[in-house]
């Protein structure tokens, strides 16, 4: 399987959030619907509307709100849409765009707020006037602010418009209530006219009430306001054609052993050239100690360990991983069934490190493997090398069983023994190795690189397969970044 067939762009099944405005949800989702130039009922997008009772007991307007509810409600929402298999969440919600960098990587799909579906619209225009109706909590936030900077200028209403606003939204007979009462329409009016007067070249509505129900009242009159709503729905339909970008999710089998996982996880982070927590790459770990050792199975009659590494990588599919790790080279003599069974590809570290051999050192032709003996049994080292002309050497039984030893033993690195005996052991292998003609040393289990000899212990190159496969992936995923951030609409560069 190739990296370009295990990261599936495919038509993505979307979710509407609905609940944070009931009628302008509704309104959206009609909108959606009819942005999809198709036709045959059978040719429309996927799309989910989901809406359960949603309430606040203090309101936005208020000095004291805070979005704590809201934020659990779009998490549970966007959880519940990952859980029946849509690809986008949609939000459509001014002020849920304030949190929805807490919510995003928390949930396994794509999440598009409305704020995304704007910039975009306005990062075609020209630089202009955006008069904004908002609440205050938005206005307070800077959101709009930061998406519309520096190409638009934002001019807010006056503090009394802005109170008038907040009384036609969140009143009794204000636009949240579904009245659209007059006076509220002419609250709202008074609001646009007053902006226009300042030099507003064109009218933001902060609030997806007021397109939901009073767009053939804009029409009345000479200012420009913009459709919130079917701008959103235009970019959602758009999107939906497109495929959704999600971010790259590398899959960890863990547990094979224990601090080898955390080792690799290490070497992911240590890898990954990032200015800030968020450059760094997302990593979901199925931590299972319980697979049947390895070795035991390949050397003797322990138990088969396919249906358990067979489990966990499917446990890595389903929470969204695009690609699969196995920081355990024994494990990978177990790969080729398993791999046909699973829709992600599994990295193989076996032929990473064989190909860094090639591409590292190229005049190498001998090549000594240190590793357990279920790996040197299965001959997977061997296949790799002798398939590019590369000759692997073992060592002989006596310094094998030393190498077991520090792997194993009650002084090893799996019995949590880092330096001394297992230390001296695993040096006693390499310089047998290095005076067999080796050029090139293969750390083949994960324990071996906590335990290895420095660099000035005047051996031959010793290659970490461990730290090669952390590479391959975060390059795999920083790859994928690259290519998903070229074919995103520009506006991912505004919010």
């Amino acid at each position: 399987m190739s990296v370009s067939q295990s990261v599936k762009a495919s038509q993505p099944k979307l979710g509407l959030i609905g609940g944070l405005g009931v009628i302008a949800g509704a309104d959206i989702l009609q909108r959606i619907i009819r942005a999809t130039p198709d036709t045959s009922d059978g040719q429309h997008i996927d799309i989910s509307f989901v809406q359960h009772p949603f309430q606040e007991a203090v309101k936005p307007f208020d000095p004291q709100y805070a979005a704590t509810s809201r934020k659990l409600y779009v998490y549970e929402m966007a959880r519940q849409m990952e859980l029946d298999a849509r690809d986008l969440a949609l939000v459509p919600c001014f002020l849920s765009q304030t949190f929805l960098d807490e919510i995003i990587p928390e949930v396994g799909l794509r999440i598009i707020g409305i704020g995304e579906a704007i910039g975009d619209y306005l990062s075609r225009q020209v630089p202009m006037n955006v008069g904004v109706l908002t609440s205050p909590f938005v206005r307070g936030s800077g959101y709009l602010d930061r998406l519309l900077a520096p190409d638009h200028q934002i001019l807010y209403p006056e503090q009394a418009h802005e109170k008038a606003l907040v009384q036609a939204i969140y009143g009794p007979e204000g636009l949240k209530s579904g009245h659209s009462s007059p006076e509220a329409q002419v609250a709202i009016i008074n609001a646009c006219t007053h902006l226009m007067s300042r030099g507003a070249d064109v009218i933001l509505s902060g609030f997806t009430d007021i397109p939901a129900q009073m767009s053939s009242l804009f029409e009345e009159h000479s200012f420009r306001v913009l459709n919130c709503n079917q701008i959103f729905a235009e970019y959602a339909a758009g999107v939906s054609r497109g495929g959704g970008t999600m971010p790259f999710k590398v899959g960890v089998v863990g547990g094979v052993g224990p601090a080898a996982t955390v080792d690799f996880v290490s070497r992911i982070v240590q890898n990954t050239h990032a200015q800030c927590d968020q450059d760094h790459i997302k990593v979901v770990v199925e931590q299972n100690p319980q697979i049947p050792d390895r070795t035991e199975n390949l050397s003797g009659d322990g138990k088969d360990p396919t249906v358990a590494l067979y489990a966990t990588c499917k446990k890595l599919e389903r929470a969204g991983a695009n690609i699969i790790a196995i920081p355990c080279n024994t494990a990978h003599a177990y790969l080729d069934r398993i791999q046909r069974h699973v829709d992600i590809l599994i990295v193989s570290m076996l032929s990473e490190t064989i190909a860094t051999i090639q591409d590292t050192y190229p005049v190498a032709s001998k090549i000594g493997l240190l590793a357990t003996n279920g790996t040197v049994q299965s001959r997977l080292y061997h296949k790799s090398a002798e398939a590019v002309g590369l000759k692997l050497i073992t060592p002989e039984p006596d310094y094998q069983a030393q190498v077991m030893d520090a792997i194993y033993g009650d002084e090893g690195v799996k019995a949590g023994h880092t330096e001394g005996h297992c230390r001296e052991q695993l040096f006693a292998a390499c310089q047998h190795l290095s005076e067999r003609g080796a050029d090139v040393l293969i750390l083949g289990c994960t324990e071996l690189p906590l335990i290895a000899p420095g660099t000035n212990s005047g051996l031959p190159p010793m290659l970490d397969p461990t730290d090669i496969l952390a590479r391959k992936c975060v390059t795999l995923a920083l790859t994928q970044r690259a290519n998903s951030f070229s074919n995103t609409e520009r506006s991912s560069t505004h919010v």
